[in-house]
């Protein structure tokens, strides 16, 4: 096997993440392979030592020549910089925050037990974090000779139908033996190591490096050196650093001079993105700091809360529900987050940018959209999360967001990683809730039902149960109603003192509704004459008249009032504006406002007040200022819901 070492030539790292489940043999592979090791590696961890697993990300390297698509970039050394990122259930969140430094994944499998639980857990997270998957079949040696063959070609059929439908589908598989005959077993040469470092340069490429960032600096370790100072190891997630600059530690608010760096061993003046480095810095206690981020002053803000875009995972098997507590993974920090979902049905905005103008729809959960095959039922195209931190945390830019349920069973055979997701906006005002997500636009629909009593005059119904008696029943003036037998309405007014109301039908109530609502007076009325007439009596299947009023409040807004839709024209012109225009007259002609919409014309009245509907004109306008003059007339300019 030909290893070439660190020379002062120019070489590119690559740093590649060795994740499987506890006791594949990762960090077996990674001792077989490296020749460089770092201050942290090898489950140097007393810990590890004693439970013969690794509980903390392990770094190691070793330098090979070039392959060809990595000399194109004027590189003639590769070195490969590996991340042994630990495999047991109660350490997924090392796991997550290793996975975010990584060029590329290498999954080791024990090729006698196939794909298992953080195997699997792993994989999503690869999913997430990372486009290159190199799968390693571990432990052929406990196989065998005369059926090997065998069960490689059982396991690999296995394993690339599990990865079919992800982004690493048709990944190479490479058999190996890193530790022949188990840990405690005398020193063996490894079995299938150079085919394994081949296949590894074939996979390896340039990664894409933002030299002209800002810095930014995943911090693994942290010890002091006497006479030196404190080193703080990690690696370069974007930008560059020099020795000499100032970087700050955004957890502790400090800011320290780079006093030297260190790169496997090697002095260097410089390091970018990529680099594996170990930065010295003087005056700081290591204790302070054991992981985190340094960056450029003021790059990285404390945050108490995120808005971002997610989704589903969909190995997760239970409800992702509003207001419940999930673990937020965020960079190298894990944080509990109380989450809230809501979603739109239509593509708005950008994937960077969070779209304020638009409404959404509040979610009690958050949805599989993969699963419905239902066309009438609500799919939302984007689905997002407010996630509020129980305490602050600093998330630096570019961050993916994985939420998890760390608390279930360790034990369990199910992926405890519920979603994913892209913040959009990041929240660093402690009362972010009373200052920022007024105008987050977030609907709820909400429903209140109520029964006729009594038949008051020619289109005018009392109607009992419909708001409390304790409500202010002014704020339901002029919302409109539907009747069970079809017709719409307008509460009118209120009537007496116990919660009731008079409901207005504008178009007049239907014969049927007349018959039915004929048989609320008891089955005698007086007649013309002063005599009692015989009516249609109750009969036991007799179903009351029902009052539905539908309308929206907004989850964020101070002001807690009810919204109706009201717009029934053209869909590109909901979100916008109506123009509310006082009058006396005809106001203007329809050929004088098709320019305004493009010729459409399509607005539902029937949601408007009586009183109102002779003395004010409604135009579909794209949003302008309020008192906005058009054609020489003023418009007030109300928001339209969607």
């Amino acid at each position: 096997m030909e290893l070439v070492y660190m020379m002062a030539t120019k070489f590119l790292n690559f740093n590649i993440g060795v994740l499987g489940h506890v006791d594949s043999g990762k960090t077996s592979l990674a001792k077989s392979l490296s020749t460089v090791a770092s201050t942290a590696c090898f489950d140097k961890n007393p810990q590890s030592k004693e439970r013969g697993i690794t509980i903390d990300l392990g770094f190691s390297s070793f330098v090979v020549d070039a392959p060809e698509q990595v000399k194109t970039g004027g590189y003639n050394q590769l070195q490969f910089t590996l991340v042994d990122c630990p495999g047991h259930a109660s350490l997924i969140r090392t796991i997550i925050g290793g996975a975010q430094i990584i060029d590329a994944m290498m999954l080791v499998v024990d090729v006698m037990k196939g794909i298992q639980t953080q195997t699997a857990e792993c994989l999503v997270i690869g999913e997430i974090l990372c486009d290159h998957l190199l799968i390693v079949l571990n432990k052929i040696d406990l196989v065998p000779e005369e059926k090997q063959t065998q069960v490689i070609e059982k396991m690999t059929k296995r394993i690339l139908m599990t990865l079919q439908h992800t982004k690493f589908a048709g990944a190479k598989v490479i058999v190996v033996a890193a530790k022949p005959g188990g840990p405690d077993a005398l020193e063996v040469e490894p079995v299938g190591i150079q085919k394994l470092i081949d296949s590894m340069k074939e996979f390896s490429y340039i990664p894409k490096r933002e030299q002209s960032n800002p810095f930014l600096f995943a911090v693994d370790h942290c010890f002091s050196i006497r006479g030196q100072g404190t080193v703080m190891t990690g690696t370069v997630l974007q930008g560059t650093v020099s020795v000499n600059d100032t970087v700050e530690i955004p957890a502790l608010k400090v800011t320290k001079k780079v006093k030297s760096m260190q790169m496997f061993r090697q002095p260097v003046e410089r390091a970018s993105q990529g680099d594996r480095v170990g930065i010295c810095v003087t005056q700081f206690d290591p204790k302070q700091l054991e992981r985190g981020v340094v960056c450029a002053q003021g790059l990285v803000q404390t945050s108490y809360g995120v808005l971002a875009e997610v989704e589903r995972i969909s190995y997760y098997k239970l409800l992702i529900e509003t207001k419940a507590k999930f673990h937020v993974s965020l960079g190298h920090e894990t944080v509990m987050a109380r989450v809230t979902f809501f979603g739109t049905e239509v593509t708005v905005g950008t994937s960077e940018k969070f779209d304020y103008e638009h409404t959404y729809k509040y979610q009690q959960e958050l949805i599989d959209v993969t699963k419905i095959d239902n066309e009438a039922a609500y799919k939302p195209a984007h689905q997002y999360a407010l996630l509020e931190f129980e305490k602050p945390i600093q998330i630096p830019p570019n961050t993916a967001v994985i939420g998890s349920k760390l608390d279930m069973d360790i034990n369990t055979k199910m992926c405890r990683l519920a979603f994913r997701g892209t913040p959009m906006e990041i929240f660093t005002e402690k009362n972010f809730r009373e200052t920022q997500l007024e105008k987050v636009r977030v609907y709820k629909d909400k429903n209140k039902e109520g029964v006729v009593e009594r038949v008051a005059g020619e289109g005018e119904l009392i109607v009992k149960n419909l708001i409390k008696k304790d409500s202010n029943a002014q704020l339901f003036i002029g919302l409109k109603v539907k009747l069970s037998t079809g017709e719409d309405g307008v509460i009118d007014s209120t009537f007496g003192q116990g919660g009731k109301v008079k409901v207005k039908v504008t178009s007049g109530l239907q014969d049927a509704t007349k018959v039915a609502l004929q048989r609320l007076s008891g089955g005698k009325k007086k007649g013309k004459a002063g005599q009692q007439e015989n009516q249609p009596k109750p009969t036991e299947n007799y179903e009351p008249v029902k009052i539905v009023l539908h309308f929206k409040k907004y989850m964020f807004s101070s002001v807690k009032k009810m919204v109706q839709t009201c717009w029934s024209g053209p869909l590109g012109l909901q979100g916008k504006c109506l123009a509310v225009q006082f009058h006396s007259g005809r106001g203007l002609p329809d050929e004088t406002l098709a320019p305004l919409f493009g010729g459409e014309v399509g607005l539902s009245h029937s949601c408007l007040p009586s009183f109102l509907l002779r003395s004010i004109m409604l135009l579909p306008v794209f949003p302008v200022h309020q008192g906005t003059s058009l054609m020489g007339k003023k418009f007030l300019m109300v928001p339209l819901i969607n």
